[in-house]
């Protein structure tokens, strides 16, 4: 089956270049370079039609950046991105703009996503009439409809954004995202800003709409319990890099990366309660300056000379479980308590 989207070695660098006095320093000898931000380094990444992607990492792994790029909203330093199994670079001014529509974003912050002077009927209406999916005519009945589709009365369509509370901000995000029928939404952090309740009735909200529209979600968060509970399929991510991708039953019972390995061990759980709460060690390095080799090496326990050297491969370790360890290469020394959650 040919996957929804697709993307195939995707990087994403940014790039600060010197000013005129870092120029004339570095003229004169001394040691300054452009900074290069290694926001997303080489990702292969698939997502089929009606699933639930999770992208999980920690704050600055490159996964809102990862998104983006999925989205259109941020153009690919290197690799290919497909949509439909067609490289979106070579596809034609309507097929391009047909994929935007198609690939929709819902922000982490609906306050700073949301013009505040425009009212929400503008906010929600504006993207389809000018793309030519409803009339000028037609908006207020539109808007209406979609307002109530994510469980908002109508009747406050003519209200500005910080007239509504966190939860309904969060509901205004979605309907702009149906506004314009779309077949993936990218969900970057859409309910970790909110409080534990109204968490719940957006995530019932998400799968509600998924079977109502046929919809497909790659749902960024770094809330593995959140992740458990709505993905089909989860992908890692660390310093810009995939490091493990599993169907969401294989990767809760039988993690294989490392990283993934120290996550999930503390992952809530009324099992054990009486553990001590034990932290990854070191900090996630700078993506000015990732580590050669794996980029966990540093903070993993089960670090080996060959991990500051090389960069693992992303390879199967069982059926539709990929992972991206040098472990892999020598199962004698992988402990059996590192192949079951």
């Amino acid at each position: 089956m040919t996957p929804l989207i697709e993307g195939r070695g995707l990087t994403r660098r940014f790039t600060r270049g010197l000013d005129v006095a870092e120029k004339l320093a570095r003229a004169l000898g001394a040691n300054i370079r452009e900074e290069v931000v290694h926001a997303v380094e080489g990702v292969d990444i698939a997502i089929r039609q009606g699933e639930v992607f999770g992208l999980v990492g920690e704050s600055g792994c490159g996964k809102s950046t990862l998104g983006r790029v999925l989205a259109g909203i941020l153009p690919p330093t290197d690799g290919e991105l497909l949509w439909r199994g067609r490289d979106v670079a070579g596809l034609s001014r309507a097929d391009r703009l047909e994929m935007r529509l198609a690939v929709q974003m819902i922000f982490q912050d609906p306050m700073s996503s949301l013009n505040p002077r425009k009212r929400v009927i503008d906010l929600i209406g504006e993207a389809p009439r000018v793309h030519g999916l409803v009339r000028a005519g037609e908006v207020d009945d539109y808007v209406a409809s979609l307002m109530q589709r994510v469980g908002l009365d109508p009747a406050y369509r003519r209200r500005y954004p910080h007239q509504f509370s966190g939860g309904q901000r969060q509901r205004i995000g979605i309907a702009r995202a149906l506004a314009v029928r779309p077949k993936l939404i990218v969900c970057d952090e859409s309910v970790s800003a909110l409080d534990v309740s109204i968490q719940a009735q957006v995530i019932n909200l998400f799968m509600d709409l998924r079977e109502e529209l046929d919809l497909t979600y790659l749902f960024i968060s770094h809330d593995l319990g959140v992740v458990k509970h709505i993905s089909d399929r989860v992908g890692i991510m660390y310093l810009g890099r995939v490091v493990e991708t599993a169907g969401a039953d294989d990767f809760f019972a039988a993690p294989n990366h490392p990283y993934t390995v120290a996550l999930l061990k503390e992952l809530p759980s009324v099992k054990d309660r009486r553990r001590d709460f034990t932290p990854i060690r070191g900090e996630i390095p700078s993506p000015l300056d990732p580590p050669p080799g794996c980029a966990f090496h540093p903070r993993c326990p089960r670090a080996m000379p060959v991990c500051s050297a090389d960069l693992p491969a992303l390879k199967p370790v069982a059926a539709a479980h990929w992972s991206a360890c040098h472990l892999n290469d020598m199962p004698a020394l992988r402990p059996a308590s590192e192949t079951a959650a």
